[in-house]
């Protein structure tokens, strides 16, 4: 196929999905005009029904948890897709890379900046019943604490705390065990991702049932899938590079 028709196939998709969007934005309401009744709902019911303050997260691992599930299975998918195609290509090994930021101040500054990140994260994670944040953020968080070690340290460093031993089995068991939670709520007789522990006390951590191992299972989920699709983009840059 030309460069010229690949063109024109890009360009005709581009238009497509330009004028879907431009659809989508035209009949929007005003910023701050909210003419739906649910979100209403969802803050006054939340508190009660499912001891949540934050009522997003409320909606993201309990009300409609089946969905956010889907969302993390195409996370998986997508990380999966990416080592198997990288992997595929990637002929040659380059562990032994030599690729160090040689300034002691960006190096001392970006180990700083990982370990603050790994802390904020932990933080949103934990947090996600109460303040704004969860499994979804505090994920994202948690894996670019690891990036910022490559870009601020060395390709080396980063390879040594972000192996794919680590990475993959971390992104499996945390899809794994949401998933694993609803088939636990069948078993005791509800519904597929029901509650089935103590709510607790709303605002406080242990607040939100098993809920609270949902969110969990999502960080897990999503840290692992960003930090697979990472390494696998990192280590085919640097075997382009070191060509």
């Amino acid at each position: 196929m030309s460069t010229r028709i690949r063109f024109v196939i890009f360009a005709l998709g581009a238009l497509g999905l330009g004028a879907l969007l431009v659809h989508g934005v035209v009949d929007l309401p005003s910023f701050g005009n909210y003419p739906g009744p649910y979100g209403d709902l969802i803050a006054k019911l939340a508190p009660k029904e499912r001891h949540m303050v934050n009522t997003v997260t409320a909606v993201v691992f309990d009300y409609r948890g089946f969905d956010t599930m889907g969302e993390e299975l195409l996370l998986f998918g997508a990380a999966s897709a990416v080592a198997l195609l990288l992997r595929e290509r990637r002929e040659e090994d380059v562990h032994g890379v030599d690729d160090r930021v040689t300034s002691p101040a960006v190096r001392g500054v970006g180990a700083l900046a990982a370990v603050m990140l790994l802390v904020i994260g932990l933080n949103v994670v934990s947090h996600g019943f109460i303040t704004p944040g969860g499994g979804f953020q505090g994920g994202v968080i948690l894996a670019s604490a690891f990036a910022v070690v490559f870009l601020t340290v060395e390709y080396r460093a980063y390879r040594e705390i972000a192996t794919t031993s680590f990475g993959e089995p971390v992104e499996a068991f945390g899809a794994g065990a949401y998933v694993g939670l609803g088939l636990v709520a069948l078993g005791f007789g509800l519904s597929f991702l029901q509650n089935f522990m103590e709510l607790g006390i709303p605002g406080r951590l242990s607040s939100g049932g098993s809920a609270i191992f949902v969110n969990f299972s999502s960080a897990l989920a999503v840290f692992g899938g960003f930090l697979v699709i990472f390494s696998e983009y990192i280590e085919e840059n640097m075997r382009e590079r070191h060509q």
